[in-house]
């Protein structure tokens, strides 16, 4: 009488989890650089709902941009200051606008590369 084995051998187990393990990594790579763009939205979405409605003027918006982005702790490195984010006249109001890509290294010279933008608009 024959034995038959039944059930996943080392080798099939490494070849299951490896990419689970690889994607699960990136996950944790990846979590930082999405906080960090957490943190620069509700940074400009708290600036829109503090001046709607006020007359301000973009170099009030600039200032109140880069007091909140240095509380808020925003330290992107070499992907966004708080002199890159646009703010354009628009009618009454602004449009501030914030497009930046932000790289998490991965393995050795691998990087997971995350294009982010943001538009507020201020009536």
């Amino acid at each position: 009488m024959r034995h038959r084995e039944r059930g996943v051998t080392f080798l099939g187990w490494l070849v299951l989890l490896t990419p689970m393990a690889i994607l699960l990594y990136a996950g944790i790579r990846l979590t930082p650089v999405y906080l960090e763009y957490m943190k620069i939205a509700r940074s400009l979405e708290q600036i829109r709902d503090e001046n709607s409605g006020n007359n301000t003027e973009a170099r009030q918006l600039r200032t109140a941009i880069e007091r909140r982005f240095d509380v808020e702790d925003v330290r992107i490195i070499n992907a966004l200051d708080p002199e890159d984010v646009k703010i354009q006249k628009k009618g009454n109001g602004y449009v501030i606008t914030t497009a930046y890509t932000a790289n998490a290294p991965l393995f050795a010279n691998m990087y997971l590369s995350v294009d982010f933008n943001k538009v507020v608009t201020i009536d």
